[in-house]
């Protein structure tokens, strides 16, 4: 029995080696294939990553560039639009050069101011024309204001230069006037009663 307490550890060890080695072996394979599969996985990702990366950058300049052109581009077709109009008051200055017909020139103007409304009218500019109306600050301008009987106070009575909007949205506002409340009259005393 002591020589069995003399065995050293190492020999203990020594003698346990053959039947733990072989599984030991089989142990760092399966993890060499694991980390080498692991590796591969971590690549595969690092590409994805890198990938979606660069297709983001193209995304995000490809926006920058879109935008840039529609800010630059927007109001192309307003622009073809008005190139109409400029020719008909091209056509309109060459016919008063040539004539002294007042009549004609007048219906060359209303008919180029029709126009430029009716393009007006595609691009939902709305001209604000308050005449009459309540005054009302968000779409109009008081210029002056004016003591009108028999009109009440607060109303416009009259329009130096008209309002428009865009798409209901206000561009420039309406230059008014506005009726005021009328003085009031001191009272009269009778010096005759």
């Amino acid at each position: 029995m002591s020589e069995e307490k003399k065995e050293s550890p190492e020999a203990v060890a020594e003698s346990e080696t053959p039947a733990e080695g072989g599984d030991e072996i089989a142990d760092v394979e399966t993890l060499k294939q694991q980390l080498a599969a692991a590796e591969r996985k971590a690549e595969e990702n690092w590409e994805k990553l890198l990938r979606t990366q660069a297709e983001l950058e193209n995304l995000r300049k490809r926006m920058e560039r879109e935008l840039d052109n529609a800010r630059k581009y927007a109001i192309e077709k307003f622009a073809k639009e008005l190139l109409a109009v400029v020719d008909s008051l091209e056509l309109g200055l060459q016919a008063a050069v040539e004539t002294d017909d007042v009549e004609k020139i007048r219906e060359g103007i209303e008919l180029t101011l029709k126009q430029l409304l009716t393009v007006f009218d595609r691009f939902n500019i709305k001209a604000i024309d308050p005449t009459g109306e309540k005054f009302n600050p968000d779409f109009h301008q008081a210029m002056a204001t004016e003591a009108v009987k028999g009109v009440e106070p607060d109303t416009v009575v009259k329009v130096f230069q008209k309002g428009y909007t865009l798409n209901d949205r206000l561009i420039r506002p309406a230059l008014v006037v506005v009726a005021k409340p009328p003085a009031e009259e001191p009272p009269r005393i009778d010096e005759q009663a």
